[in-house]
């Protein structure tokens, strides 16, 4: 089930947020993200955010922020389940147009939102990793146009 974050969850949040960033960008120190928590944490509160709950336990969440997704994040045990897809399916139903950045190294996830038709726009480095990152886009379907299910 998909459903607003609410102040109860910000706990269950930055624990998969800190544990999904280590196990997807082992190419970054942990101490980047442990550094990053307290701040993140300070933010969520504020942000427009989705949480996916099973077992009434929450295994994934994303925030995005005017059209831009600041993050998707699938817990290690409920990965590959569509749950990421879902999740973004919901922000697509709100926006027309949406933007993120993702790590070149990443490449699961690179591949994954290639998969729901984001199209890289640029390359550039995150100042704060000095890692290459794409920025990537994906614009509503026009009407009349097939999606494609490949």
């Amino acid at each position: 089930m998909i459903r607003k974050f609410e102040s109860k969850d910000i706990e269950k949040v930055m624990e998969i947020w800190l544990d999904t960033n280590i196990q997807a960008h082992n190419f970054i120190s942990k101490g980047y993200w442990e550094s990053n928590f307290d701040l993140v944490k300070s933010m969520l509160p504020d942000a427009e955010i989705y949480v996916y709950e099973s077992e009434r336990k929450i295994v994934a969440f994303v925030g995005v922020d005017n059209g831009y997704i600041a993050g998707l994040f699938v817990s290690a045990d409920a990965q590959s389940k569509g749950l990421g897809k879902q999740l973004l399916d919901k922000i697509k139903q709100r926006y027309s147009a949406l933007s993120l950045t993702v790590y070149k190294k990443n490449i699961k996830a690179v591949n994954f939102y290639q998969r729901e038709l984001f199209v890289i726009k640029q390359e550039q480095i995150d100042e704060n990793t000095d890692e290459a990152e794409y920025l990537m886009v994906w614009n509503q379907p026009s009407a009349g146009r097939e999606r494609r299910e490949d």
